[in-house]
Order: structure tokens, then sequence, then C-alpha cells
């Protein structure tokens, strides 16, 4: 069977998502179970962008070791010195360097002749080739680009140096048909093209990214681009478990085969989920919560009399397996090292006790306590290290009744050290509660967005707030639990507001710098 090589992009083209902000710890987080998952190639950032990417991008390439680490970079010198600074300590030090190559991107973005954008592309490959042992050329909006022309520039940049040739949907624009005659059209009008990985990007703007992705390996694709669960700009990329798993179950018709640990997808899937704060759609395949479940009569009677007259996909494969209890208030801090460590965590024994006190409260509370419990947990610790000051919640109380307009009364710590309370009512709970918080903090927040869910099930469960807030015009997300849900909500409500202020102190303290 062939291999396809699997190029991770949740963590550059991923974070891109409208609202997601990760903090370094979190990527650091994502990178490892990337490493876990099997991933052949991770691009975590773009170096030029921000001194903050920079310093992400250097982490991750500093402590990946089987994975290649990649960087994505413009068609401009600076840029590739930048991401070279930020990747050389990387094992495979990859640079993905990109042109566009469409009519309409040459016209009236880049505003340069087809010539000017072939003799950028070749001296830009050329001399980020005299730094990065592997470099990938990408053509942005490849498949709305001329095939005569784009032919042309693919074989200069690989005469150049490029060992990787991007072929990316965009805009997700393509159907399958189309997209694959591209890689056909290239295989058999580039005299040179077998001296490198053909590689295909979709996005999902049609919901055809998946089906174009496997078009394009039909047609000579040897590596697929994508995200976990699909995250991504507009509409997204092609969701990475998507793939992988229809090439395993129908490895009868594709012949073809990744790298990728599939017992790590389910594990792989909530991490991302939890630390962007973009939830799965229930119905999601492969990671989806109805994935594996099944309603109807006639199916669930199917099933019970044996598994595939239903399931082409055992659960046990993608790592989904039943949630039970497996540490109680009687367990010990040996056995609760274990399991951080069963879960993919490496923490510093500060932490591992931080979240050991955490555990033992909620022992005294929940009556059974889940490795989702354990998870969440765990996405606690994972904030910014950053020393700023910050926003604490000092007191909340909201009274209400099915007779009496909620109320309520909220004390905090401000980032000057400062304690401020008031009290607001409103039409229901989280709004009385979201109005005294914002009376509170100076920031001026307004929610974009609010969800709530359980983790696991019964009445004693974790509750799980998310919420999107608009502050000075950017979006910032922010997330809370606690077995209360109004002190969830108030939590993930200061989380994002001191996400702001993170990244508002360090990009001040960068320009002083």
């Amino acid at each position: 069977m062939t291999k396809i090589f699997i190029f991770d992009t949740t963590l550059r083209d991923g974070e891109q998502s409208p609202g997601v902000n990760l903090n370094q710890l979190e990527k650091m987080e994502i990178a490892k179970q990337l490493e876990r998952y099997g991933v052949d190639r991770m691009e975590v950032g773009f170096p030029a962008s921000s001194k903050g990417d920079f310093n992400s991008v250097k982490m991750i390439a500093d402590t990946i070791k089987n994975s290649s680490v990649t960087g994505l970079a413009r068609a401009v010198k600076s840029d590739i010195d930048i991401a070279w600074d930020a990747l050389k300590g990387a094992e495979e030090p990859c640079l993905h360097i990109f042109i566009a190559t469409s009519p309409i991107h040459m016209t009236y973005k880049l505003k340069m002749t087809p010539e000017q954008v072939v003799n950028q592309a070749v001296e830009m490959v050329t001399y980020a080739k005299q730094k990065f042992p592997k470099v990938q050329w990408s053509a942005e909006d490849a498949s709305r680009s001329d095939l005569p022309f784009l032919a042309q520039i693919v074989e200069r940049v690989i005469d150049a140096g490029a060992s990787v040739i991007n072929i990316p949907d965009t805009v997700g624009y393509s159907t399958p048909e189309e997209y694959g005659k591209i890689f056909k059209y290239l295989t058999e009008n580039v005299p040179n093209i077998d001296q490198v990985h053909l590689s295909c990007h979709c996005h999902n703007d049609l919901g055809l990214a998946t089906a174009n992705t496997l078009a394009a390996i039909e047609n000579g694709a040897t590596q697929v681009e994508g995200t976990i669960n699909g995250i991504g700009e507009r509409a997204g990329n092609v969701a990475l478990e998507e793939v992988a798993v229809a090439l395993k179950i129908r490895e009868d018709f594709f012949q073809y085969k990744t790298g990728l640990n599939l017992v790590e997808t389910k594990r792989t899937s909530d991490l991302v989920a939890h630390l962007t704060g973009m939830h799965v759609q229930a119905n999601k395949a492969i990671v989806g919560r109805n994935a594996f479940a099944h309603e109807s009569g006639i199916h669930q009677d199917g099933v019970l009399k044996h598994a595939e007259t239903y399931e082409i996909i055992t659960p046990e494969m993608v790592g989904v397996t039943s949630n039970t209890l497996f540490l109680g208030k009687h367990s010990g801090r040996h056995a609760f090292r274990d399991k951080i460590v069963e879960l993919g965590y490496e923490l510093s024994e500060e932490k591992v006790n931080e979240a050991f006190e955490t555990f033992k409260e909620l022992t005294d509370n929940k009556k059974e306590v889940t490795d989702d419990d354990i998870f969440t947990i765990l996405m606690e610790l994972q904030t910014d290290t950053t020393a700023v000051d910050k926003y604490e919640l000092s007191m909340f109380q909201v009274q209400y009744s099915s007779m009496n307009i909620p109320t309520a009364t909220v004390s905090l710590r401000t980032p000057s050290g400062e304690y401020v309370q008031t009290a607001k009512s409103g039409q229901g709970s989280v709004e009385a509660l979201y109005g005294a918080l914002e009376e509170l903090v100076s920031e001026e927040p307004e929610v974009s967005d609010y969800q709530l869910s359980s983790v696991g099930r019964g009445t004693d469960a974790l509750a799980e707030a998310r919420v999107q807030l608009h502050i000075n015009e950017q979006l910032v997300s922010g997330r809370g639990s606690a077995q209360d849900v109004i002190e969830a909500s108030a939590s993930a409500y200061l989380n994002a507001v001191n996400r702001y202020i993170i990244q508002k102190t360090t990009k001040a303290t960068q320009k002083i710098n």
C-alpha cells in the first residue's frame, strides 16, 4: 500500500478560526498530542506574523522530536529568515512558502504579472533551500489557476529545490472531479514531478473537502493537509480523522494507508475541541457524540445481533470507550499521577498537586469521577503563566425565583488589586451575572456567544461554560468549569477577559523590547 503523509495545520490554519486564541501552553499540549497521534508533519504557526507566534513555533520546534515541525512564510526573504530563527532547533525544520497563482489573486491582490510571480517563487524557494532541509511550496488558490501556468511554475520551483508541492483549494470551490483532474494534469505535464510529494489542502465551503481530498489521493497526491475536527477559517478545512478512517475502512478500494495511530483519534479530537472552544457537532463523522449511537429500533436490534449490520467502524478503533468510574475519594496521589500519564499529560509536581487538590474537592461532592472529569480539571490548569495581574472572582450570589426578577451580586479583585462589587438584574440568571461582570471590568466586553454543557451524566456532573466576547473589535474566547452552572459561567467570562489582558500586555511588552 502507498503511504499518505499527514500534514496537520490545526495550530496554524485551524487557529485562524474566529474566536480561537490559544496560549503557548495550550499549543504545546496540542502539539504533543499530534505527535502521539502520529502526524508526519505539523504546521504550528506563522513566525513572522507576531512575536507570540514566533515564540510558540520556537518552543514547539525545540520540543517535538517525532514529527517534522513546519512554519508558514510568504515569498519574502524577511519571512523566511524569521521562520528559520524559530525552526532551526527542530529535528527536521520545514518551511511552507506560498504565493498566489490564480488570475484573480495575481491581478488584484499581488498586482503582479504571471512572469513576476514565477520569478518571485523561484527566487524565494532557492533562498529558503539554503537554510531549510525541506521546503514545501504552495500555489495559493491553485484550484482557480490556469493549468498550463500552474504546471510551468511547479516545474520551476521543483528545479529550485522544493521537495513538496501543495495544490490548495483555498476557497473551497472545486468539485471532486475538477480537483482530481488538477493532480492528474500535473503528474502528466510536469517532467520533474516525480522528485516531489504532491500535497492537497481542501477547504470545506461547499461541504466537499473530504471528497475532494480523496479525489486528489486517487490522482497522485501523497500528502494530505487538514485539521483535527475540520476547524479553520470560514467553513474550515478537511477533517484529518475523516480521511484517515475512510482510507482504513475502505482500504479494499483506495489501497492507501496513513501512519496515524487511530486509537488516539477521539482523545486528539477532544483536546482540540476543549482548548479551542469549538464544539464538535453531535452527528460529526468519526468523533461526534452520536457517531456510534443507534436510536432506531431496527438499528438497535441489528447491532445487538451483529455489530456490523449498522456499524462499519468499531468505537474502539478510534479510541471511543465506555466512561466508567476509575478514581474515587479514597484514591491516592500516586494513582492520580498515573492517570494523568495515562491521559497523555506531562505536568510539573506543582501542577500535579494543584490538580490533585481540585480532584479531591470534586470527589467530596461527586459520586462518580470519570476520565472526562479529570480531563476537564487538567484543561483548567492550561492557563497562561505570564506574570500579568488579572481579574479574580471574589464572591458571587444569584437570587432567583419564578416570582422575582433574577439579581446577581458579584465581587471582583481587579488587576490593580482593588476589590469592587455591584449587583445587576436580568431576564435570567446568566444575563444578570454577565451584566454585573460587564459593569465591574473596564474592558467593555460584549457577549458574542455563550454555550453551556455538562461533562458526563447525572445531576452531579460538572458544568462547562464557553463564552466569546468582543473587546475592542477583537473576538476572544474563554471557558470555565464547576459543579455549579453559574460559577462555571462566571469563570468562563473572566477567563476570556483575562486572555485579552494577557494578549494586550504581551504585545505592549514586545513593542518596548
